[in-house]
């Protein structure tokens, strides 16, 4: 009986050596095994092609991005905060209502984010500090500045300025040096007031709230010039003509700014949605038809 199961034992293991080895197949021709080194080789490329698209970090911070997000707009309202005295970016329409081109431009990115869009009216210099609280984001003609992104976060450019020198008829101003010991009027927190408060040797800076406020000390000889965003500018020298003219900034050495949209900091998640419906809005032609019926 032991040399029996001896003799059995030994056939058990023959054959699973034969196993291991190779087979034959129905026909009778020997097979490789799948796990013989020559076929590890041959199918690990596929199965490292299959495995390479999957990057679970990204998805993971995908995924994140858009749960923050939601929670932001979760209300279906977006509150932008905005100074109506900045024509054509925005102004108050003959209804009383917020109007212009930034206007215009947040409530199309409001459509792409499926939101609705509500607009609260107030001084210029409260804007970066509501963010967050009063309001979710600023759209007011706002220049990029260092001094903003310690606050806030900004969306992509959608709009480069320059700053213009609004002067009386006739007037002798005519480049920076000129500005210097000047009355200079400006619209209190603009990039216009820190040229003059921060560049412009002795200057006698008046701040204004409205941009028409500084024009009107300009008519009435209250002060020698507007420093003011190139746009606006414009708008004043077509409403008085006659009486006021807009230099171009680059005769003062003004350099190209750009407007954004302010944003709480932080929040990435709420800026890529943001910048993502401003591609689509630029790619469809919609930007350039706000640019052309507002700004022209």
């Amino acid at each position: 009986m032991k040399k029996f199961l001896s003799t059995l034992l030994a056939a058990v293991m023959v054959m699973g050596l034969l196993t291991a080895c190779g087979g034959s197949d129905a026909s009778g021709n020997e097979t490789q095994d799948a796990t013989a080194p020559e076929a590890k080789e041959e199918a690990a490329p596929e199965a490292q092609e299959e495995a390479e698209p999957v990057e679970e970090g990204a998805e993971q911070e995908s995924a994140d991005a858009d749960a923050a997000a939601s929670e932001v707009l979760a209300d279906g309202v977006l509150t932008v905060g905005t100074n109506a005295e900045f024509p054509p970016f925005e102004y108050v329409d003959d209804n009383g209502e917020p109007d212009g081109f930034d206007i215009a431009l947040i409530k199309a990115i409001g459509e792409k984010l499926g939101v609705t869009v509500e607009v609260e009216n107030m001084e210029f210099e409260a804007l970066v500090s509501a963010i967050g609280s009063k309001i979710d984001l600023a759209i007011a003609g706002m220049t990029v500045t260092d001094e903003r992104q310690a606050s806030v976060d900004f969306s992509n450019p959608y709009y480069d300025a320059l700053q213009y020198v609004i002067v009386p008829e006739g007037s002798e101003i005519a480049s920076f040096d000129d500005l210097a010991g000047k009355n200079i009027g400006v619209q209190l927190g603009t990039t216009g007031d820190f040229i003059a408060s921060d560049d412009v040797e002795g200057a006698n800076v008046s701040q204004y709230n409205k941009g028409v406020d500084a024009v009107n000390d300009l008519l009435n000889g209250r002060v020698d010039c507007v420093i003011i965003d190139k746009n606006p500018a414009q708008v004043f020298e077509t409403q008085f003509s006659g009486q006021i003219k807009a230099l171009d900034g680059a005769q003062f050495g003004f350099e190209v700014e750009n407007y954004a949209i302010a944003l709480p900091k932080g929040d990435a998640a709420l800026a890529q949605q943001v910048n993502k419906a401003l591609e689509e809005i630029k790619a469809d032609g919609t930007f350039d038809q706000l640019v052309a019926d507002y700004i022209g």
